[in-house]
């Protein structure tokens, strides 16, 4: 009896030991079957700040993307992507030229440039929301893309007037409220004959006045604007961003508004744009 008990427990232990071999065959760990490595984890997200320079003066910008949900399996190709934008710019004239008068007596003072006719400088803070979509080219690393984008959201214009240093002697024409000596002064219906004569009525600029004076006099204008371009992207790179974009921008206002003293007051600006932009991506 103590004979049959001794092989059953043998026999036990041989098909528990085949059992257990068997289980390990199959898990792969002794098979030649080979495993596949796992993908890289798709890119949803992008963010960049970049410049530009418009038909009619600069930006500054900083654009954030993210993939939309429906092409989240094509996170690295960017076909599709929502835009939220912040660009801080600033419009000038075309009419702008600095000079520096040497006319006239100017007191002890040397004369410094300043943008002759300027009577309002013109800064813009937009927030934008839009989209992207790869009309044409390779959405891979190392190689250039082609993506239409339009865009549309609200500008909050910022006037700001332009001051000059002055060197004049009393004119009844020019205020006669003021003595005569160095002032800094900005433009009204008064001083619109003495801003445009260059040493008529006894009047010399001297020179701008510093960035600081006229900012407690801030006027805000709301608006709303809209573009529309092409954004090629130049990524060498998975996680990298680096694109030229180029397009076209329309913004309208809620007043009219007047950067020279011989232009016309406008409530809107049409313009092209040139800029690059450099971020990353995860």
């Amino acid at each position: 009896m103590n004979i049959y008990i001794r092989y059953s427990i043998v026999c036990v232990l041989l098909i528990s030991s085949f059992s257990g071999y068997a289980q390990k065959n199959t898990s792969g760990i002794y098979s030649n079957k080979p495993t596949r490595p796992k993908p890289p984890k798709p890119l949803r997200s992008e963010f960049s700040l970049g410049i530009r320079l418009n038909t009619d003066g600069w930006g500054v910008i900083l654009d954030k993307g993210v993939v939309k949900p429906k092409n989240s399996k094509y996170g690295d190709m960017y076909y599709d992507v929502k835009l939220y934008e912040f660009e801080l710019s600033e419009h000038k004239s075309p009419k702008e030229t600095k000079i520096t008068n040497t006319n006239g007596a100017l007191g002890t003072d040397n004369p410094t440039p300043y943008i002759y006719g300027k009577i309002n400088n013109f800064y813009t803070i937009k927030f934008g929301l839009g989209n992207r979509k790869m009309i044409a080219g390779k959405p891979e690393a190392g190689t250039v893309s082609i993506h239409w984008l339009y865009m549309g959201g609200i500008s909050v214009g910022l006037l700001k007037p332009y001051y000059i240093n002055t060197y004049m002697s009393y004119d009844s024409s020019i205020n006669a409220t003021d003595p005569p000596g160095k002032q800094t002064i900005k433009y009204n219906p008064a001083t619109h004959d003495a801003f445009l004569s260059l040493g008529k009525y006894e009047f010399n600029a001297i020179g701008a006045a510093g960035f600081s004076k006229g900012l407690n006099e801030i006027k805000i204008v709301p608006g709303i604007f809209f573009k529309t371009g092409l954004h090629f992207d130049f990524a060498t790179t998975r996680r990298m961003k680096l694109a030229v974009e180029t397009g076209a921008i329309a913004e309208l206002y809620t007043q009219k508004i007047q950067i020279m003293a011989n232009d016309e007051a406008v409530p809107y600006f049409l313009g092209m744009y040139l800029g690059i932009q450099f971020g990353k991506r995860w």
